[in-house]
């Protein structure tokens, strides 16, 4: 059947957005509401979440937000429980909270490293097992990668193979959960400043790490937290119902050019 204006619409939908602190997870949230979606989110800093919450509840739609910290399972499993009993459904799940920090693999800690993967790979496992069996035919799961999943990364090694895997994921549950009409997809952005990427910034420059801010995309500009959150709104929408398996680059162009780079002007 032709595509409508309504199916980019999310009305009455239930999306479950996790990282809304700041940045992409924020965006999306914000723009999942304007297009009628009913939100469960989370973050595990207070003081963010309130004023995502805040925002959110300004759009009119209903938002149900937690405090928590999503390597925590016991604390993700608690979260899925209200989210059931508020809403009794979940239709769209965005794993967005994701993090890192700036090191050489062999000055990573057997700890670090375990962390690295309870925080960018473990948690959406998690996730997955407790929101699937709330999830209806038709539902959607967005997943956050990087431009890391798909080349080198010099001082991100755990966190760019789990990004890596994630992508790796996501094309498996896109078959496994096919004959249940749910879409399993994954967006990679790169050159979208966030408040995370100013810290890592500092960490590597400190580091004696190369980093340019200068140096833009082939598109010429850094993109931005909503850019990434469109391309989440078209994956989580009847636009994209015939598209799963699959992973957007949400970069400007930076994977298409394969490491090169223009002067920003």
């Amino acid at each position: 059947m032709p595509y409508e204006p309504s199916s980019v619409l999310l009305t009455d939908r239930v999306a479950v957005i996790t990282g809304v602190g700041r940045g992409v997870g924020k965006a999306s949230a914000l723009l999942f509401a304007r297009f009628g979606a009913r939100l469960a989110v989370c973050d595990r800093m207070a003081d963010t979440l309130a004023t995502s919450e805040k925002e959110i509840a300004a759009t009119g739609r209903p938002v149900l937000a937690r405090e928590l910290d999503v390597r925590d399972g016991d604390a993700v499993t608690a979260f899925l429980g209200d989210v059931a009993g508020e809403y009794g459904q979940v239709d769209v799940l965005v794993n967005n909270a994701g993090g890192t920090f700036f090191a050489p693999f062999l000055d990573v800690s057997p700890k670090g490293e375990a962390a690295l993967v309870a925080e960018n790979f473990s948690q959406v496992t998690n996730l997955v097992r407790g929101v699937v069996p709330l999830m209806p035919e038709g539902g959607a799961i967005v997943n956050l990668t990087s431009i890391e999943a798909h080349q080198a990364a010099p001082g991100f090694a755990v966190y760019a193979a789990m990004k890596a895997a994630l992508a790796q994921l996501t094309r498996t549950l896109a078959l496994e959960l096919g004959p249940r009409r749910i879409r399993v997809n994954a967006i990679a952005p790169d050159a979208i400043p966030t408040g995370g990427d100013e810290d890592l910034q500092g960490e590597m420059r400190a580091a004696g790490a190369e980093y340019d801010p200068a140096v833009a995309p082939p598109l010429g500009h850094m993109g931005t937290a909503d850019d990434v959150a469109a391309a989440a709104l078209f994956l989580a929408s009847d636009l994209s119902r015939f598209i799963t398996g699959t992973t957007i680059h949400v970069d400007g162009g930076n994977w298409a050019a394969g490491g090169w780079r223009r002067m920003a002007t």
